[in-house]
């Protein structure tokens, strides 16, 4: 007996040994977490209740050579309540007047703004939803309604501001304007330049008010916001248009899969337009891929331009060389190189086979005067740089591929295929920088889609005309080569382009493609520029695979599309000739039309909300500026504003309707 309780006592003091133990490791964990580890565990306590919160820089705008937007940022509002914040009395006192003024505003009954606004005070709502998505106009005018005029501690008025980027050129130029998102690879101008538009973020402290639920401590930020530069790119808006019309119209008549066209300034390499559409399938055409920088493909008969020139450079070939054209048809290892006109064209010169396009001629000039030495030719390429990207600020250049003797897929077709322009790869653009430089008496200069960065009046960083090759090839040379092309529009395969009032010269190109999966897929191209005896501009339109029941050949399905670009820009800038005079004009227009437009903006921001002088203004500069200042806008006609119908210094109000008349 004596044993058993003796075992019991035993038991006992382990256990009491045991709470002891416990009692003192929890007295010491309290100790540790209040003296030792206190500070970051109130920390963490910190970090559920209060977050530093990213404010998004507003992006720089993105104009067009004449100073219209391209793109810009748009400041967009979302009205909420923290019904916990005004006192009983302050709640009471304003919010029938509240509910009145809500439901004005927004056309809806009083009484469900009575009802939604006393059921977030009953239900302690820190983060009621009053309205999304308005304009600084309609923001400026809510804040100033009863109780929400206390702002946010007594008011309970939150203000949450989102920058929203937008394209006043809509679907046209899309592509080439492009965009810059968190999560998507840069795309375009917006993604070439982004390091100039981006600015840096700012930060805030935001207080949790509930569940996933987020408020400003106070109007004050941390850090603000630093705004991005502006930039100005080389894009001319007028010429723009004037190209995706006149490749929508082309597209569509013939069903073509996608095309291209590009205009480019011959002195300084400046692109002027750049438009890129590919179908839907709906049908419908809209900038699907940029087809002009990323798209490498056979370019065809327009490559034989550059055989030509290496044959004249090396003066294994004069213009007067004669070639037969043996019936149309000639063959190589089994393979057999036609002409479009059956039975060929018999005896004739270098300078008629490049007129008439002849497949025959222009590759027995290749394969007989190189198939001994065939790295002279491709070297003879390699030294007018068309084995080299462009070096694009846009991301995506597609990569030339020009084969050489070296290279183990060299067969003996690769030389005779090349004289023709098959089993070579060049862009759009890099088949125009190379038409470019022979407009341009041989200097090749890069494409180039800036002028300059702006920060406000400041000018941060301008962008001269780069040269990639001082001279492409002899004078001499070129001087032939032209004669050449500006006779492919007089009487060669683009004489139906030909107009006695306005030169042209270009050479055409038609070309199989994907001819190992499926015939009847064809490319046609024209790359060339204007006027012919004093070039200023370059162009070239490049469709892919056009319903050849209406057609397949370069000088039908493309070469009317650099007709129409060629003469309406010149329609609008007849005295070309006078370029250099013009060109300092632009830059005046687009520092005062910039002036001006920040000017508007400004006051949108910091005044009363009064009508501004739009008078002579492009038409969408004038509606961001109304809009900003919280109206309403109806366009009558087209072009830019005549007339308004409110007068200068008129005070606007949200429900105002300001019509402009363009002319």
């Amino acid at each position: 007996m004596a044993t058993t309780s003796k075992n019991i006592l035993n038991k006992m003091y382990l256990v009491g040994a045991a709470f002891v133990i416990v009692a003192l490791l929890v007295v010491v964990q309290i100790i540790n977490i209040q003296f030792v580890d206190g500070d970051a565990y109130r920390a963490k306590a910190e970090q559920r209740i209060f977050r530093n919160d990213t404010i998004p820089s507003t992006r720089g705008n993105l104009y067009d050579a004449n100073g219209q937007l391209l793109a810009t940022s748009i400041s967009k509002y979302d009205i909420r309540f923290d019904a916990l914040a005004p006192s009983n009395q302050d709640f009471n006192d304003n919010i029938a007047a509240l509910a009145e003024a809500l439901s004005k505003k927004f056309n809806t009954s009083k009484d469900y703004y009575l009802q939604k606004l006393r059921k977030a005070h009953s239900n302690r709502n820190r983060y009621m939803l009053i309205a999304k998505n308005l304009n600084y106009g309609d923001y400026k005018e809510i804040r100033e309604f009863p109780l929400f005029e206390k702002g946010p501690y007594r008011g309970g008025l939150i203000i949450e501001k989102r920058i929203v980027r937008e394209h006043p050129l809509g679907k046209m130029a899309e592509r080439i304007v492009g965009y810059d998102r968190n999560g998507s690879a840069p795309v375009g101008l917006e993604g070439a330049f982004a390091p100039y538009l981006r600015g840096s973020d700012g930060v805030r402290l935001e207080q949790k008010i509930g569940k996933n639920q987020w408020k400003p401590i106070s109007s004050e930020n941390q850090i603000d916001p630093n705004d991005g530069y502006d930039v100005y790119t080389t894009i001319d808006v007028n010429m723009q248009d004037v190209a995706h019309h006149a490749l929508l119209e082309q597209l569509e008549y013939f069903e073509a899969d996608h095309g291209t066209a590009v205009v480019m300034e011959v002195a300084t390499g400046e692109i002027k337009a750049l438009s890129n559409l590919g179908r839907a399938e709906s049908g419908k055409y809209y900038e699907k891929r940029n087809y002009a920088v990323w798209e490498s493909h056979e370019p065809g008969s327009t490559f034989k331009l550059m055989s030509v020139i290496a044959a004249l450079e090396d003066k294994v070939v004069d213009t007067s060389t004669v070639f037969d054209t043996q019936g149309g048809k000639i063959s190589y290892y089994g393979r057999n190189v036609r002409d479009s006109k059956y039975g060929g064209y018999g005896k004739i010169s270098v300078a008629k086979a490049f007129e008439v396009s002849s497949n025959t001629a222009l590759v027995q000039m290749i394969q007989n005067n190189y198939k001994s030495h065939p790295d002279d030719y491709v070297n003879r390429l390699y030294s007018m740089n068309l084995n080299e990207k462009l070096d694009l600020p846009i991301k995506g250049e597609g990569v030339p591929m020009i084969p050489h003797p070296d290279d183990e897929n060299w067969s003996g077709l690769s030389l005779p295929w090349m004289g023709f322009g098959y089993g070579v790869q060049l862009t759009a653009l890099q088949t125009l920088t190379f038409y470019n430089a022979v407009a341009n008496n041989g200097v090749m200069v890069k494409p180039r889609l800036i002028r300059e960065v702006r920060s406000k009046e400041r000018l941060i960083e301008q962008f001269d005309r780069v040269i990639i090759n001082p001279a492409i090839c002899s004078q001499s040379t070129i001087d032939k080569v032209k004669v050449m092309m500006e006779n492919v529009v007089k009487r060669g395969t683009a004489d139906n382009l030909y107009n006695k009032n306005f030169s042209m010269a270009g050479k055409t190109g038609t070309c199989q493609a994907e001819y190992w999966k499926s015939p009847g897929n064809y490319i046609a191209s024209f790359a060339g520029y204007f006027p012919a005896d004093k070039p200023k501009y370059s162009c070239i339109v490049v469709i892919h695979k056009p319903n050849t029941k209406k057609g397949y050949y370069g000088n039908i399905v493309a070469g009317p599309v650099f007709k129409t670009i060629a003469q309406k820009i010149y329609a609008n800038n007849p005295l070309l000739d006078e370029v250099e005079l013009q060109k300092s004009i632009p830059v005046q227009i687009v520092k005062s039309n910039d002036n001006y437009l920040k000017t508007m903006h400004q006051q949108a921001e910091t005044t009363a909300n009064k009508m501004p002088n739009l008078i002579g203004m492009e038409a969408m500069d004038a509606i961001a500026i109304v809009e900003n200042l919280g109206a309403k806008v109806v366009l009558r006609g087209s072009g830019k504003v005549s007339s308004q119908s409110l007068k200068q210094g008129t005070k606007l109000a949200s429900t105002d309707k300001v019509t402009l008349t363009l002319l």
